[in-house]
């Protein structure tokens, strides 16, 4: 011994012995790193599960190869038969079967071919995640690799790596993929005999192929039902029953119900991929199927008129998570419907959805009340000349009643007021992000669709206010600038910790009194009996048509949803009545018909707010000259607004006919009387549509010139316009038509244009003029010698 000992010491030389080292240490690091990291690198399919797991929708593979995501989950039945298939010691060996490689090897050469190969399951995840020959140096190298696989991989996650990696026929890998093409079902929803059809098709799935040799994957199949039943996994009445189910015939369509949130999921994972190409997102599966059926019968409905497409969105308030994403209509088969078309995701231009968000920015900033009067008489504004969509004019509107009905007018003389460059930061701060040119560009046309918008960030906004306002309360009066966020299409991680702050970018006042007015637009087809039902639901909407009727759009609020459809032609083509009210809001309620039904509202928050009084004519804070006033909530902001301007002091005879003044009355006789009044142009149009309105009585003949302004007031054009008159089909220059009004009745007002009498009227003042390209001055001189001038330029081209 001690000779042996001695001998080794000579051999074994410090060298040597550092060699040897070397080598073993060597021989370690290369088993341990011997696995390919990632251990699979095929391209996976693109799959979207709803909320509960339920599958969507697939996409093939970028290799032409149905391969679902990575999945860890491994049914108990696939567990049972696929060992007892292919590897009965599965549980217990290292990754290495000696016994079964000694079998497989005896068989071979007594066959003189190779009849089996004796890879265990592990060995076999290791061939499918290399692609090695089938050559004896290979079979070695893929125990070597087994065996490291076992160290750090449980045996369920093998069998997941198995189950998610195996060929199954065809072009199909993966049991999650196979069990859709073949059944149409998940794998945790497959009988015994399913389960056993889908264990034995890895083994020779070129020759054992659904559709084709059926006969040899029944017999495949009963085989192993019968080994399930030696093993005592089954009993016998399964199995018999088991064996009598078909095999698969031939591959079945994938679930198909949101195909373009599918291809969003596909391009916002291409653009940024993190994660694997499976999602679960929000979306619940029952609402999806009946919203795409409410969309394709309103599409029978309205493609009689050419109109091709439709889209709808449901959020939930509270996350902002999609609960139903239906980009078009689905009929691919038909190419002129170009249905892959996503609307969703698609600009376009939003007529007059911004309206709402501009009415809360002008009650956040304390420009006006929720029922200030605002002008809506003809407006020319820098050569822009908005008109509301019946083409009439009320003269004077209350604000909240402007934005129900959604009048373009007064819209555009509160986005003058609030300043479009303002209203454009306004809206990028609150997500909009396809105003891609300046301020600019748009110009007062912004709140009219001039810029163009998505159905997903529009929905996302008005589900940002109902947000703001329904965590009010919640946050104790303070403001969560994260409640203004983009929707999205899984359910985000909750914050715990929000940082608030004390304003926000609407406060909740603000926002309440919007969807207050909002709640009050006349529904298609209810003529306001809905207010009747205590069980039809409470709705803030609004509608939008854009210019050439080429978009029609609905977005509807509760306190828990929002839900937006857009309705028109994805080529852009503009349909008569293709309206917002027309096509798009029958579907937005029939879609709101699906939600649960609830009549509660928004709270009102009236910390954020002060009472005070306020003009009920005017719908201004009460002036010390306004009589008929009320105490109303109004946003803080509200504080900062003007007192009403058209209650004024007016002085009159003792019979009350005539004004007049000390210099043909006596102070004593004079009777002082408050009144309302509105500069002559806005009740040119308002008197026609308000009886209660009185009109001031004249001065008294020998009282001689008003006090109290001019009541003379030109309508069009106004003071630097600049106006181009349209040719006639003959060729020849057209003719504007000026108008003007008058508070005093049956006055005549004599029209001079540049100096030259044109000619003269009474009671009803316009006059069609034909003035040629330049500059001009129109001056109108009325009875009691008032006199207006105003400048206008005539435009050549």
């Amino acid at each position: 011994m001690q000779t042996v000992i001695e001998r080794a010491k000579t051999y074994l030389t410090k060298p040597k012995v550092i060699l040897i080292l070397a080598f073993l240490i060597g021989l370690t690091l290369l088993f341990w790193f011997c696995l390919p990291k990632p251990l699979f690198k095929s391209p996976t399919s693109y799959v979207i599960d709803d909320q509960s797991g339920q599958l969507l929708g697939a996409a093939i593979a970028r290799d032409g190869q149905w391969r679902f995501p990575y999945n860890d989950s491994v049914p108990d039945k696939f567990k049972q038969c696929i060992i007892a298939f292919e590897d009965k010691r599965f549980e217990h060996h290292p990754g290495f079967d000696a016994l079964a490689f000694g079998r497989a090897i005896r068989q071979n050469m007594l066959s003189k071919k190779v009849t089996s190969g004796g890879s265990t399951i592990t060995m076999q995840v290791i061939r499918l995640a290399t692609k090695h020959k089938r050559t004896i140096w290979n079979k070695l190298l893929e125990i070597v690799m087994a065996l490291r696989l076992e160290l750090t991989y449980s045996k369920n996650e093998i069998l997941a790596l198995y189950g998610s990696n195996a060929p199954f026929g065809t072009n199909v890998i993966g049991l999650d993929a196979a069990s859709w093409r073949y059944f149409g079902r998940s794998p945790d929803k497959l009988s015994w005999g399913e389960m056993a059809a889908m264990a034995v098709l890895p083994n020779s799935p070129s020759l054992v192929h659904p559709g084709r040799n059926r006969n040899i994957l029944l017999k495949k199949r009963n085989l192993l039902l019968h080994r399930l039943q030696q093993l005592n996994v089954i009993d016998s009445a399964t199995a018999a029953l088991a064996s009598l189910e078909p095999v698969p015939d031939r591959p079945v369509p994938l679930p198909q119900l949101a195909p373009h949130l599918l291809q969003r999921f596909k391009n916002d994972h291409q653009a940024k991929p993190i994660g694997d190409t499976r999602i679960r997102t929000s979306i619940n599966a029952t609402l999806q199927q009946q919203v795409n059926d409410i969309l394709e019968q309103h599409h029978q409905v309205l493609k009689a008129n050419d109109i091709n497409n439709i889209a709808a969105i449901v959020l939930d308030i509270e996350t902002g998570a999609t609960l139903a994403y239906a980009g078009n209509i689905a009929h691919r088969e038909d190419p002129q419907m170009e249905s892959d078309v996503d609307v969703i995701d698609a600009p376009r231009s939003p007529g007059s959805t911004l309206k709402p968000l501009l009415y809360a920015s002008m009650l956040h900033n304390g420009l006006i009340l929720p029922n200030s009067l605002l002008p809506d008489v003809p407006t020319l504004i820098a050569g822009y000349h908005p008109e509301n969509f019946d083409l009439g004019y009320d003269g004077a509107v209350p604000a909240s009643r402007a934005l129900s009905r959604s009048l373009n007018v007064p819209a555009v003389k509160m986005l003058q007021q609030f300043k479009y460059e303002r209203f454009y930061d306004f809206l990028q701060k609150a997500g909009i992000s396809t105003l891609n040119k300046p301020a600019d560009h748009y110009g007062l046309s912004l709140i009219l669709g001039g810029g163009e918008n998505t159905l997903w960030e529009l929905s996302g906004a008005y589900a940002d206010m109902a947000r703001v306002l329904n965590h009010y309360d919640k946050y104790k009066g303070w403001y969560n600038p994260a409640d203004y966020h983009n929707p999205v299409y899984s359910y985000p991680e909750s914050t715990t910790n929000p940082n608030l702050e004390r304003s926000g970018l609407l406060d909740a006042a603000s926002i309440y009194y919007t969807f207050q007015a909002m709640e009050e637009v006349m529904r298609p087809g209810e003529e306001m009996l809905w207010q009747q039902f205590s069980s039809t639901q409470r709705v803030a909407w609004k509608t939008g048509t854009s210019f050439g009727f080429r978009d029609g759009w609905a977005i509807g609020v509760t306190p828990k949803y929002v839900v937006g459809v857009w309705v028109g032609n994805t080529d852009g083509e503009g349909r008569p009545g293709l309206t917002g009210i027309n096509t798009a809001a029958p579907a937005l309620f029939e879609i709101f018909r699906l939600l649960p039904v609830s009549r509660s509202w928004f709270e009102m928050p009236t910390g954020e707010m002060v009472k005070v009084k306020v003009c009920r004519q005017s719908g201004y804070r009460a002036g010390q000259y306004c009589d008929d006033t009320e105490d109303m909530w109004i946003p803080k902001a509200g504080l900062k607004a003007p007192v009403c301007p058209y209650h004024q002091l007016v002085h009159l005879s003792a019979d009350g006919k005539y004004q007049v003044n000390g210099n043909c009355e006596s102070p004593d006789n004079i009777v002082n009387k408050t009144w309302f009044i509105l500069p002559p142009s806005m009740e040119y149009y308002y008197k026609a549509r308000n009886y209660q309105y009185h009109v001031l009585p004249p001065f008294r003949p020998d009282c001689g010139q008003a006090e109290n302004g001019n009541a003379m007031e030109v309508i069009y054009p106004k003071d630097g316009a600049k106006i181009y008159v349209p040719l006639e089909a003959d060729g020849s220059r057209g003719r504007m038509i000026c108008n003007a009004a008058h508070r005093v009745p049956g006055i005549k007002i004599f029209w001079h244009l540049d100096d030259q009498y044109v000619g003269t009227t009474q009671d009803f003042h316009q006059m069609a003029l034909n003035p040629p390209p330049g500059k001009h001055i129109l001056t109108l001189v009325d009875g009691n010698g008032n006199t207006i001038n105003i400048s206008f330029e005539v435009l050549s081209k």
